[in-house]
């Protein structure tokens, strides 16, 4: 798997997304390990014919579901369907149009912030919000994640109030 590929992937195909999960936690220094990429997508038509395309030269097709079974990817499915799990040529990618304790897209949106990455413009949630995210799913791994999101998040405030004493 390779995540930079996802992600340049994603960006090239003008796909509208914030990264969420791991990779946004790695990005804010998190120490996890993760080994897929979790993604709220815009589900405005025209973005997801966009991502519907670019997942079908991907093979995208749902994890842990036998091979072989009908599975159309379009803009109907992101209409019928919020979360999806995949496996794709690229990487295992997981997909929601909304995140819990943040919200739909838009505001999934406005509480990320831009970086770039190997030359790719990427969206990713910003720290808060992942801490409420993680705080929602009530899941013990996101649990466990808190502990260490909650630490850098004061170390970063630490962090600023040296910098304004300086």
């Amino acid at each position: 798997m390779s995540l930079l590929r996802l992600l340049k992937g994603l960006d090239r195909a003008g796909v509208a997304f914030v990264v969420i999960g791991g990779v946004a936690a790695v990005a804010h220094g998190s120490a996890r390990v993760t080994n897929d990429l979790d993604i709220c997508y815009d589900p405005d038509v025209a973005n997801t014919d966009r991502l519907a395309r670019l997942l079908r030269r991907w093979h995208a097709y749902p994890r842990g579901v036998e091979p072989g079974l009908p599975f159309i990817l379009d803009a109907r499915t992101f209409r019928d369907v919020h979360v999806f799990t995949l496996v794709t040529d690229e990487g295992d990618l997981d997909l929601m149009d909304e995140v819990a304790g943040v919200g739909p897209f838009e505001r999934v949106r406005a509480a990320s912030q831009l970086v770039t990455v190997e030359g790719a413009r990427v969206s990713i949630l910003g720290l808060d919000a992942l801490i409420r995210a993680k705080r929602a799913t009530r899941r013990p791994r996101d649990e466990d994640a808190l502990v260490e999101l909650e630490a850098l998040r004061e170390l970063g405030r630490r962090k600023r109030r040296v910098r304004r004493e300086e």
